[in-house]
């Protein structure tokens, strides 16, 4: 996904009364290795003269053509010998050929624009300019210059044809906000007119300048240093070819920050799906830790000067031992704000969902953990805790083990801090991963019972249709209503029964005998022939919690929803435990930040 989601190239187009112009492309070929100074192509100028080569593009590929002795029309897509040149890049095309395609028509502007050529997709925005008469820049030092004549532009990523859908989706948003920008500032001040009319004298000066040397020479290379419009372009491609992240700040004015989910997501060098944190930032509750990924310090100072003063607040009162709930108590923030705020963080990579830590947590190696013993983290593990290696802590996860066991009854509170600053480095780097607690009914069957497993009706059809989804505590990209951030438990109308007084009363037997009705004939009786069974208490309680008996519902959270302890229902499960079967693994909520997904 890395090399996938990397743009060929970036491209500025322009359309007015001069025509369709291409003022600016990156990365670009030096002038005289490019095709037209092989061929004697100079009386074109500089359009037909600068061609675009990708990163690393091979000098053998000119020296092909040239071999070949056959001439390249200015005009020409791709020609019979140019089949080994660049066969997923967009070199191919000449300046003129790109202005002309890329330069669209005013009634397509402020729309997604994508265009598909051979093995190149061009994904854009282009956006018109609406000059207003007589408009003066208050920074021209000449009021008297003539009215503008640029009539739109346009921002074009080019990408290879077989990309994904998400990464063009995200590339279009970028060029939509660089476009934005860019028309906000040409209305104040009219600085993309300014910057096109310094780009287009440079390329006349340089095509003037090709007449007296040996041959043409490209004027994208003088135009760099020079113009900070192509420097800031050219740092967007460079970003999103490393990092993913982009910050710019365009006529050092309006900043334009973007994330390419794609580069920044990452678990042993495999990229995590944006549709996996879509939807794991979908699926958190208030009772997930939000768990950062730097220190404090370091992350507030990439935070620009006017952030929300809530982020700041959040990212100071986070703490791995503290849920969502508590970290929006303690901020003096609502809890969705709270939710929104972690996502943001998630989405941007500084941040990571998990469960709050407690002694109670089971940890256990991550599969994808590099154990060698000489590795760049085993370093920082040992600068970052003297006197601990990490192998040997790495060994004490080989198996499923609580923090508990960690722990000495009779040593001070103190000592268990470098454990807890252990653990959080771990996961920090994604080397440990978390397992939770799952029961799910399971009766043995009659041995007479031959029905076939086709006409099995499913356990949760037998639940009378009652939805066994968690409720959404957050939905991504669009405003999450009140009533999604409920905290009381999606079943509050069998929790009312533990009011009643008499745990054998008639109306707390016909609610048992009522949630009984769901399950089968053999299932009933498997149930009520359990010892446990025999007093009413637990009965109904384990009729209440029986909707979590599905291997979907860990064991927190089934405590958070239902407001139970963990050891009431460690003694439930142990008390059914011939119909319950308990596992552990990993919550498919956070998992996606800890493992890789299928």
């Amino acid at each position: 996904m890395g090399e996938s989601s990397s743009p060929i190239s970036v491209i500025l187009v322009s359309s007015g009364s001069r025509g369709n112009k291409l003022l600016f492309r990156f990365p670009f070929q030096r002038g005289p290795e490019s095709p037209a100074a092989q061929t004697g192509e100079g009386t074109a100028g500089p359009a037909g003269a600068s061609g675009l080569a990708r990163p690393g593009h091979a000098p053998w590929m000119t020296a092909a053509r040239a071999a070949l002795g056959k001439p390249r029309s200015r005009y020409a897509v791709n020609s019979i010998g140019d089949i080994v040149e660049d066969q997923d890049g967009d070199s191919r095309f000449s300046d003129v050929i790109l202005a002309t395609i890329l330069a669209t028509k005013s009634e397509m502007c402020g729309k997604k624009f994508e265009l598909k050529i051979d093995n190149v997709r061009f994904v854009g925005h282009p956006t018109l300019l609406q000059h207003a008469s007589g408009q003066i820049s208050k920074t021209d030092p000449s009021p008297k210059r003539e009215v503008p004549t640029m009539i739109l532009f346009n921002v074009v990523f080019a990408l290879r044809a077989t990309a994904d859908p998400s990464v063009i989706s995200c590339l279009h948003n970028l060029s939509r906000r660089i476009a934005i920008v860019l028309q906000h500032e040409e209305r104040r001040c009219q600085y993309l007119t300014r910057e096109a009319k310094l780009i287009l004298a440079i390329q006349d000066e340089v095509s003037a300048m090709s007449e007296t040397t040996d041959g043409p020479q490209s004027p994208f290379l003088h135009i760099l240093p020079k113009c900070k419009l192509a420097r800031d372009l050219k740092e967007a491609y460079d970003s999103l070819c490393t990092t993913g992240v982009v910050r710019l700040h365009i006529n050092r004015w309006l900043e334009v920050s973007f994330c390419l989910p794609h580069k920044i997501h990452n678990v042993a060098s495999r990229f995590i799906p944006p549709e996996a944190i879509e939807r794991s930032l979908k699926a958190i509750r208030p009772y997930h830790s939000l768990l950062l990924l730097r220190d404090e310090k370091s992350l507030l100072a990439e935070l620009p000067l006017d952030c929300s003063p809530a982020l700041v607040r959040v990212i100071r009162t986070t703490s791995a031992v503290k849920n969502l709930q508590q970290l929006a108590q303690d901020a003096d923030l609502a809890l969705l704000q709270v939710f929104q705020l972690a996502a943001h963080l998630v989405y941007w990579g500084k941040a990571i969902i998990i469960y709050p830590l407690c002694e109670n947590n089971v940890y256990m190696l991550s599969p994808n953990a590099s154990v060698c013993l000489y590795s760049p983290l085993a370093d920082d593990f040992s600068c970052q805790f003297p006197g601990h290696d990490l192998p040997s802590i790495l060994s004490k996860f080989s198996l499923p083990v609580s923090l508990a066991e960690f722990k000495n009854p009779l040593a001070p509170p103190v000592q268990e801090t470098p454990l807890i600053q252990m653990v959080v480095w771990m996961l920090q780097h994604r080397l440990l991963i978390q397992l939770h607690t799952y029961a799910c009914l399971m009766v043995p069957p009659k041995e007479e019972d031959v029905r076939p497993k086709a006409e099995e009706v499913p356990f949760t059809a037998r639940l009378g249709g009652r939805s066994l989804s968690t409720p959404n505590a957050l939905s991504f990209g669009s405003p999450t209503s009140s009533d999604d951030l409920t905290l009381t438990s999606p079943s509050m109308e069998n929790s009312s029964a533990e009011l009643l007084p008499g745990g054998d009363s008639p109306v707390n037997k016909r609610m048992t005998e009522n949630m009984l009705t769901s399950l089968s004939e053999h299932e009933r009786e498997a149930i009520l022939s359990v010892s446990a069974a025999h007093n009413p208490e637990d009965l109904r309680v384990f009729a209440r919690l029986l909707h979590y008996f599905r291997g979907h519902h860990h064991l927190e959270e089934i405590m958070y929803n239902e407001n139970m302890r963990r050891s009431h229902l460690l003694m439930l499960f142990d008390k059914f435990r011939s119909v319950l079967v308990v596992t552990n693994h990993e919550d498919p909520v956070i998992s996606v930040f800890q493992s890789l997904q299928k």
